[in-house]
């Protein structure tokens, strides 16, 4: 999704050389042809890093601490939080940021809630990094501190930052978002096929006090129920919404020629030339399936029609919305 923070290399000195040499395990110092430290090694680590390295990493690569201090003053190295630093210059990315955020938490910490949810994809989100840590955490500006000691199975990893899974991730913006981002943001890990471990009713089960678990179960066993729905089961639900809100009936199943092809057409009002597709998941959910009704659907806009999509959902909870946009593109046809 995102390209890793490419950063300038620095030519070392003799001074510094001397200076950087490697401390084995047992104390004793290695030559510099053993060493395999150095600005070189610093920079390939903070590239999959997103330009971030901690005082920790350097220490195993071989510097010495003080040999640290003299990088950051130096302007070499950037504080960006305590024991996490910029390479090269302080501009970091919006992963750069995050992953110092994580890395900033120490062992097993992990990029969580809203970050993820934006790394992901799941949802739009720019602002201070979340991060699940297993102890509390002292404030810090930047930093948004969750305390949870995560499985194991509630782990994961994208562009080189530990992450919470996909579907840990749903379970916690259940908490903080309202239920129609929280569908979409469920709806989007479907599109993009994220897979976890454990499944979100998995984590329901598991967290079943967890605020937020109470919608997340509405809205998956919705999601079943528009699952298993048929096509014929959807006409029957759509045509009894048409006589409730007193729209004109339209004829449905019909086989019509539209740009020089012959569609079927679900519902159809052909003094307002409107076509209604009752988009049915069980129908409709395959690649090849979406790719030809969006071809039909441009075909039938070319040939003067006006196509709108309706589905489950949009009939059982936003139906007094859904009817008055019906009846103004009726009026208007």
């Amino acid at each position: 999704m995102r390209s890793a923070h490419i950063l300038p290399l620095h030519r070392r000195d003799d001074r510094s050389v001397s200076a950087d040499l490697d401390v084995r395990d047992d104390g004793r110092r290695q030559s510099r042809s053993q060493a395999p430290t150095g600005d070189l090694a610093i920079a390939r680590l903070a590239e999959r890093q997103h330009g971030v390295v901690t005082r920790r990493q350097l220490v195993a690569l071989g510097l010495l601490e003080r040999a640290v201090d003299r990088r950051v003053a130096a302007g070499r190295l950037h504080r960006v939080h305590r024991g996490v630093y910029a390479v090269g210059h302080a501009g970091l990315t919006r992963d750069g940021r995050w992953n110092a955020a994580a890395l900033a938490g120490g062992k097993c910490a992990v990029l969580s809630h809203h970050a993820t949810g934006a790394l992901l994809g799941l949802i739009s989100y720019s602002g201070w990094a979340h991060v699940t840590a297993p102890k509390p955490r002292r404030p810090q500006r930047g930093i948004v501190w969750h305390s949870s000691e995560l499985p194991v199975d509630e782990i994961d990893q994208a562009e080189s930052i530990p992450i919470t899974t996909a579907a840990r991730t749903l379970l916690d913006l259940a908490s903080c978002l309202d239920r129609h981002r929280l569908e979409r943001a469920i709806d989007r890990a479907e599109g993009l096929g994220l897979a976890s471990p454990t499944s979100l009713s998995v984590l329901i089960d598991r967290y079943p006090g967890r605020r937020g678990v109470g919608t997340l179960r509405e809205i998956l066993g919705e999601g079943e129920i528009a699952h298993r729905m048929t096509k014929s089961d959807l006409e029957d639900l759509f045509l009894a919404f048409i006589a409730r809100f007193g729209l004109p009936r339209p004829e449905t199943n019909v086989w019509m020629e539209v740009g020089g092809r012959m569609i079927e057409a679900d519902c159809v009002w052909r003094e307002a030339r409107l076509i209604v597709e009752l988009d049915s998941r069980a129908w409709h959910h395959t690649t090849g399936a979406f790719e030809a009704d969006r071809a039909r659907d441009r075909g039938a806009v070319a040939g003067g029609w006006r196509v709108v999509r309706v589905t489950w959902r949009q009939i059982t909870r936003e139906a007094a919305a859904l009817a008055a946009d019906l009846r103004e593109a009726l009026r208007r046809g």
